[in-house]
């Protein structure tokens, strides 16, 4: 229990949700609503939770200082282009990950040690997709496993989730942008179709994307993260939320109870709850 309470705490999720009156004895730790029994996860008792208001999501301007640039439509490529990402299209795993791997199509791979494909299970119910590699990532070789990783990891643990078991991770662009700066649109549009291949092949029940580059590369829609939180979207026919990015929350820590918010969100959606 006092590890539990002290992950929740350094979240700043604790002591934040407690039982409604009339539902029993308080539970054990204040941990939110359990996914369904497929994402590998025990029942949890109903807590009280704070809605998503328009002040909170007018408030949610923007997670960073820089504009973030969509990927064109397909309609804008060329004919190599629109070759390429019909053959990414059909590749399996072996094969996306060998040309991943081997890529150097756009600019970003000259100043990166390597790609980071992005780890997990291959057939997850759960997608986590954020911005790109950072420093620690272009060394390891594994999304989110700085300081931000870390913080991710918590945030899954908050809701009964954990790296590899019914979840993967991956980012828009495999390769660290220099300065970890936003990644430009072309290079968007030349890494994306790897996300693309990725999804159709892990086929996953949610997608949550981290930030405003995951969303609105995702989305293709420029707006202000926080018109986008506490809505359900769709990808494709696959459901799709949006939340803060782990490494913005560090740098605004009094943002993460939003973030917790919208992790009941996402728990709400995969038992389907559509609000």
């Amino acid at each position: 229990m006092k590890k539990r309470e002290a992950m929740l705490r350094e979240l700043h999720l604790y002591p934040l949700w407690k039982l409604r009156e009339g539902r029993g004895t308080a539970p054990e730790n204040p941990a939110m609503p359990a996914p369904p029994v497929e994402a590998g996860l025990q029942p949890a008792p109903v807590l009280e939770e704070r809605a998503i208001s328009p002040a909170d999501a007018a408030s949610t301007a923007n997670v960073g200082p820089q504009p973030v640039a969509l990927a064109p439509a397909a309609e804008t490529l060329d004919e190599a282009g629109t070759s390429r990402i019909q053959h990414i299209a059909g590749l399996d795993w072996p094969e996306l990950r060998v040309m991943v791997r081997d890529c150097t199509a756009c600019r970003l791979r000259a100043g990166c040690t390597q790609t980071v494909f992005g780890v997990g299970d291959e057939q997850a119910d759960w997608l986590f997709v954020g911005e790109g590699p950072g420093a620690d990532e272009d060394i390891k070789g594994e999304p989110f496993v700085g300081q931000a990783g870390k913080l991710l990891d918590s945030m899954l643990a908050s809701i009964k989730l954990r790296r590899g078991d019914n979840v993967f991770i991956a980012n828009i662009v495999k390769c660290r942008p220099p300065n970890n700066r936003t990644p430009a649109a072309d290079e968007i549009a030349t890494c994306i179709p790897y996300l693309w291949r990725q999804i159709a092949l892990i086929r996953p029940k949610l997608i949550v994307a981290l930030g405003k580059t995951a969303a609105t590369s995702l989305l293709k829609r420029d707006v202000p993260i926080g018109s986008l939180r506490g809505k359900l979207h769709d990808y494709q026919g696959i459901s799709l939320i949006v939340t803060y990015h782990p490494a913005y929350l560090l740098r605004s820590p009094m943002e993460k109870a939003k973030a917790w918010e919208d992790l009941c969100f996402a728990v709400r959606v995969m038992r389907g709850e559509k609000s």
